[in-house]
C-alpha cells in the first residue's frame, strides 16, 4: 500500500511538471492517478481532482496576475455561470445519480463506469485539441466584447463537465475566451487559469458537504503537484513546451482509449 501511495505522489509531481512545462493539460492526469494508482472510487477521485486542479491553477493564476496577464472582468463574467453549474453538479447531481443506471443484457452500466467513460471521452477530445493545436498565437490587442448569451451557455456546459469529470476544461475555455471575448491568445491562457481555479474550488465545496475528505493526504498530494509546477516552469527555460504539447496529446489519447478498455473489460 505504501508503494502505491509513493507512486501516486510521483504522479502528483508529474501533474505539476506537465502544467509547468506546457501550461495546461496536466490536470487531465489527476483522475486516472487518483482512481487507478491510489484506488479511489471515481466520485472521490473527481472530488479530490477538483481541489488539486483548483489550487494548482490558482498558483498559476497568481503568477499571471503579478505579470498583468489576466483580464479579471472577463474571468469573473465567464466564471459565474461555470461555478454555479459545477457547484450544483457536485452538490446535487452526482449524489443523486443511482449506483446502477441501466443494464444491456448481462452488462450493467454503473455510476462509476459512466463517470469514467465520460471522463475518457473528455480525455479524447482534449488530446485532439493538443495534437491539432492550430490556434493562432496572436497577441494583438482588440476591443474586448462579450456575447453574454453564449458565455452563459458555455459557462454552464463547461461547469457541468468539470463537475462530472473533475478536470479543468482549459481546452474548452481558452477557445471560448478567444472567440467570445476576443482576448489575445496569451491573455486567454492566463485568464483561463483563474476561471479554472474559481470553478474547481467552488465545485469542491459541493463535495465537502457530501464526502469524508482525507485532508492530510489531499494537502500533501496538492503540495507535491505545486512543487512539480515550479520545477516544470524552471525546465521550460531549457525545453520547448510547445513541442512537448503534441507528444503529450498523443499520450492522453492512448490513456483515454486505455480507460475505456479497462472500464468495459472489468464489468
Amino acid at each position: 500500500m505504501e508503494i502505491v501511495k509513493i507512486l501516486g505522489y510521483i504522479g502528483a509531481l508529474i501533474i505539476g511538471l506537465v502544467l509547468g512545462l506546457i501550461g495546461g493539460g496536466g490536470s487531465i492526469l489527476t483522475v486516472p492517478i487518483l482512481v487507478y494508482a491510489l484506488s479511489l472510487n471515481p466520485v472521490m477521485g473527481t472530488a479530490y481532482s477538483l481541489f488539486v486542479v483548483g489550487i494548482t491553477s490558482l498558483v498559476g493564476a497568481i503568477k499571471n496576475l503579478m505579470k498583468g496577464m489576466v483580464d479579471i472582468k472577463t474571468a469573473i463574467i465567464f466564471a459565474i455561470p461555470a461555478f454555479i453549474a459545477v457547484y450544483l453538479t457536485r452538490a446535487f447531481l452526482i449524489p443523486a445519480i443511482p449506483e446502477e443506471l441501466f443494464q444491456i443484457g448481462n452488462f450493467m452500466v454503473t455510476k462509476n463506469l459512466a463517470i469514467m467513460l465520460f471522463f475518457a471521452i473528455i480525455m479524447l477530445l482534449a488530446s485532439v485539441s493538443m495534437i491539432r493545436n492550430k490556434r493562432k498565437e496572436t497577441d494583438e490587442e482588440t476591443k474586448i466584447t462579450y456575447n453574454y448569451p453564449l458565455i452563459i451557455v458555455e459557462g454552464l456546459v463547461v461547469g457541468a463537465i468539470t463537475g462530472i469529470v473533475g478536470a479543468g476544461g482549459g481546452f474548452l475555455i481558452i477557445p471560448a475566451l478567444v472567440l467570445l471575448a476576443k482576448l489575445p491568445m496569451k491573455k486567454a491562457v492566463a485568464t483561463s487559469l483563474l476561471i479554472i481555479a474559481i470553478k474547481s474550488l467552488i465545485g469542491f465545496l459541493g463535495d465537502v458537504q457530501n464526502l469524508d475528505i482525507d485532508w492530510p493526504f489531499l494537502l500533501i498530494f496538492t503540495g507535491i503537484s505545486i512543487i512539480g509546477i515550479f520545477i516544470g516552469i524552471w525546465l521550460n527555460k531549457f525545453i520547448d513546451g510547445k513541442k512537448l504539447k503534441k507528444g503529450f496529446g498523443w499520450f492522453v489519447l492512448v490513456m483515454g482509449i486505455y480507460i475505456i478498455y479497462k472500464e468495459i473489460a472489468k464489468q
